[in-house]
């Protein structure tokens, strides 16, 4: 028994109208709700997958795992009891603006927020369609995509998500994090996708390093790469990663961490195995040095060029 895909993301933002524009303008999602204090983008049939909201902390705020019904939540409640987490029943009024028929929430071992859900909301009627042209994501089984979550304890972390939510481990990849600096980084999936998460002791001042989007064609990557640095935004060139073989590229956020924009990556199929890898790319991803860098930095491929 484990959770079923990565569902939602919540961010809390200094600037919603900078997330804004880099959301629709750059990243091509569709917004279908939103204000001066925040809003939310699809990037498929769903109602909803990413809200921005206003907020000091400039991270992510929460993020949301789907379960397939109400047996699978109440199981996965019982699970996290057991293992000792404390479950809180989400209220109807949660549940209305998530948009959803049934939550729990809790925090992992570190402090994030988390839910899982069932029944989340469909606009078949409604198709997605992308400002900036982007023609898909790929999403369905595999959920959103996947986050990076900083904690300053990896054990303790992997042996939550692992033994209380049912992630499996796909690899792990010893990263240059800087000069004489290598910090294991630990993926894990729990569907098809290579990894929903990944855990890694980076020091950084924030819960996560990049969250991952990845489009259905290498066209829609290239054209997004051009919008984007256009504005001085990249952070790792085009590459090709040595574990899930997506080809992508970074990008920093108005909120100072990074974005992954990737297409094209493999599935873990029946059979796979745990290997380790020395680099993340196979090839490129070739750190960037902006105009204005935000503090406190982690380049994945060691020192900016």
């Amino acid at each position: 028994m484990s959770v079923r895909s990565l569902g939602y993301l919540g961010f809390a933002v200094k600037d919603v109208p900078a997330w804004r524009d880099f959301m629709t303008a750059k990243l091509g999602l569709q917004e279908v709700a939103g204000d001066a204090e925040g809003a939310r983008y699809r990037l498929d049939s769903r109602a909803w997958r990413i809200a921005v909201e206003a907020g000091e902390e400039d991270d992510l705020a929460y993020a949301g795992y789907e379960v397939a019904d109400p047996a699978e939540l109440t199981q996965m409640a019982e699970r996290l009891r057991g293992a000792g987490v404390a479950v809180t029943e989400g209220d109807a009024a949660l549940a209305k603006r998530r948009g959803v028929l049934g939550l729990i929430t809790f925090t992992d071992p570190f402090g994030l927020p988390l839910e899982i859900y069932y029944g989340p909301s469909e606009v078949f009627e409604h198709p997605f369609t992308s400002p900036a042209g982007v023609s898909g994501f790929r999403t369905g089984e595999q959920g959103l995509g996947h986050f990076v979550r900083c904690v300053p304890d990896t054990q303790k972390a992997l042996a939550f998500y692992t033994e209380a939510l049912g992630f499996q481990l796909s690899d792990v990849i010893d990263i240059k994090a800087g000069p004489q600096v290598v910090v294991p980084a630990y993926f894990l999936h729990c569907n098809g996708r290579h990894h929903t998460l990944a855990l890694a002791s980076f020091p950084l001042p924030r819960r996560i390093h990049h969250f991952m989007i990845e489009a259905n064609t290498l066209d829609d990557v290239g054209l997004a790469y051009d919008r984007i640095a256009a504005e001085d935004r990249i952070t790792m060139t085009f590459g090709r990663h040595s574990n899930d073989h997506m080809v992508s590229f970074y990008a920093v956020t108005p909120s100072g961490f990074d974005v992954e924009f990737g297409w094209g990556a493999r599935a873990v199929e029946p059979g796979w195995t745990v290997v380790r890898h020395d680099a993340i790319s196979v090839w490129g991803h070739k750190p960037v040095r902006q105009s204005a860098p935000a503090p406190g930095r982690i380049i994945l491929n060691g020192e900016p060029a």
